[in-house]
């Protein structure tokens, strides 16, 4: 009889165990979703960074607006377009020359003899 208590001891801690084991693996807050949380937060944590870039960029440009005028000027030029007197606005392109070089027209033969 002493056999059995220890055997039903044993099964019954067993049963605990893998209960306790289903619920450290797959129940909620467990190891599944501690991993997906360890996701959002690296997630979240380059998301910060880069917004920590854009408001570090934001807080040089507000400091050089406030300090001289050449900051004004210069996105005057820029998002503006805005010259001082007495200056030539020259634009250049980039996009590819429709004449180009490597189209070449095609040449005529005159069939025709020549007139001496």
């Amino acid at each position: 009889m002493i056999y059995l208590r220890q055997l039903f001891m044993i099964i019954f801690a067993v049963i605990v165990l893998v209960c306790l084991q289903y619920q450290y693996w797959f129940g909620t807050n467990g190891r599944g979703d501690l991993a997906a949380l360890n996701k959002q937060i690296s997630e979240q944590q380059s998301i910060n960074s880069d917004q920590q870039k854009a408001n570090e960029v934001l807080l040089a440009d507000v400091k050089d607006l406030k300090n001289g005028l050449e900051a004004v000027e210069e996105h005057a030029r820029s998002d503006l377009g805005l010259i001082k007197q007495g200056e030539t606005f020259v634009q250049m392109s980039t996009a590819s020359s429709v004449y180009s070089t490597d189209v070449i027209a095609p040449t005529v033969h005159n069939t025709a003899t020549p007139q001496p």
